[in-house]
Formats: structure tokens, sequence, C-alpha cells
């Protein structure tokens, strides 16, 4: 009697499989096109710091308005802001084109699924990448800050930390949300009716307190003004425990979220 000897069985990939791969596709296809992104994500911010936070801040520094500040200069005030909102806007641009091509143009999240890449994995990977890219912008614009002596505690070097948790509370819902889509004309609205309201509106440029009662509670529920009270009270060295606790659990409630939003619509998109 002839045994046919049976194939072993497969071994089943972990849940996150193939996170790392995708990490370092992504690592290799920016190191064909970084100079590409020079400055849109290192130089623009830096010439924006310079001329808000100089340039304006020569005329705020010498009016009433340096009392609505806490008493710094509009520079030191304004630094900590602008770090947190470049988090939003780098993650924003991360998670927006780049992975609806992945579905749409390149199929390039198709050809990692019928590997032994899970979904969990491609995601994983994706966020990955997203935090990588956010630390790298987070770091460089922070060093400006220091070698300009816009940073006025020790524990300002943590608002790196808060900018890439502001960009990734961003990064997860919006991705989810890219996976679902067809084509890129919804992008353009998310910039002009969501990212850049928040930007000027989420406590970077002034305080919060200074808008209209009614706009107040709007701006408490956005992720923007938490990565940029906790990056801001970080900075000048004048945040308070609980203020951090509820900073950080609105950032993570957001990115918990998002992932979780995240996974179903990459499933959904890779089933098509």
């Amino acid at each position: 009697m002839t045994v046919v000897a049976q194939p072993a069985p497969r071994a089943r990939p972990p849940l996150a499989g193939g996170a790392r791969q995708v990490f370092e596709y992504k690592a290799l296809v920016y190191r064909r096109v970084w100079r590409g992104s020079l400055f849109s994500t290192f130089l623009s911010p830096i010439l924006f710091l310079a001329a808000m936070g100089i340039g304006l801040g020569s005329f705020v520094n010498h009016g009433s308005a340096i009392a609505s500040l806490g008493g710094v200069p509009y520079a030191v005030f304004l630094a900590p802001g602008l770090l947190a909102a470049q988090g939003m806007q780098t993650a924003a641009s991360e998670s927006t084109w780049t992975v609806m091509g992945g579905f749409v143009w390149d199929r390039t999240f198709h050809g990692m699924y019928a590997t032994p890449v899970t979904v969990a994995g491609i995601v994983v990977g994706q966020l990955a990448w997203a935090t990588a890219r956010l630390t790298l912008v987070a770091t460089a614009f922070f060093v400006v800050m220091l070698a300009f002596g816009f940073v006025g505690s020790p524990l300002g070097v943590l608002g790196v930390g808060a900018s890439v948790l502001t960009g990734l509370a961003f990064a997860a819902p919006i991705t989810a949300f890219a996976a679902g889509q067809k084509n890129d004309s919804v992008f353009s609205m998310i910039f002009r009716f969501f990212i850049t309201p928040l930007f000027l509106f989420s406590g970077t440029f002034f305080p919060i307190e200074q808008l209209p009662l009614f706009i107040r509670p709007i701006a408490w529920l956005t992720p923007t003004w938490h990565g940029v009270a906790l990056a801001r009270g970080l900075s000048l060295g004048t945040l308070d425990p609980i203020g951090a606790i509820v900073h950080l659990g609105v950032l993570t409630l957001y990115i918990v979220v998002g992932v979780a939003c995240a996974l179903i619509t990459f499933r959904r998109a890779l089933s098509r």
C-alpha cells in the first residue's frame, strides 16, 4: 500500500504579519522621492515660523496682546503650536492620496495581500511608516525651535512626541476613510474645510479663549487643540498632570478608533 505524504500545514501568519515588510517598502519608496517633499515638509514650516513668530511677533510683543499669551514672547507661544499643527498636516498628506493610490491607482495593497501579509499587517505597516515620517518632521522642527531659542522648558523635547500623537490622531481615521474612496476629489475638501480651519482656529496662533463662546466646545473636541495644548504646555513648562492625562486620553482615543475603522475599511477594500 502506497502512502502519499501530505504537505505540512501552512503556518498561519501572526495577526500583524508583514508589517515590517510594508514599512520597509514605504521607506524604500520614500528614499527615492524625499527630495520632492523637502520644501513642504521641512523648509516651509521653518519659514512660516520665522515669518509669523519673528516678523509678526515683533508687533505682538510690543502690544497689550502679550498678556493673553502668558507673558511670553509670541514666537515662544507660537512655536509649539506649529509643531503640533505640522504633525496634523503631515499626517493628512501621508494618509490621503498615497493610501487611496494603493487601492485604486497602482493596487499595491492588493499585491501585498496576495502574499502572506495580513490586513492588520498592512494597516500597522502603513501607520508605522506614518509614525516614522511624523517623528522625522517633528524632530527637525524642534531642532529649529531650539536653535532660535523658542523652547522655554526642558520638557519641551517631549513636544516631539505630542506632535507625533497629534499626527497619528489624524493619520489613523483619515487612512480608514481613504481606503474606501474611488477618486481623490474629496481630499481637497478635507484640506479646505477641515484641516485648514483646524490649523487656524485650534489655538495654534492665539488662545481659543479669544474665539466666540459657542465655537470653543468644538475646538475642545478636536485632536488639534489637544495636541497644541499638550505641546505648548510642555514647551512652556505650564502643563499640569490632569491636563496632560486628558490630552493624551483624547489623542489616544482618536488613534484607537481610527485603527479599528482602518482594519474594517482595508478588509472591505481588499475583498473587492
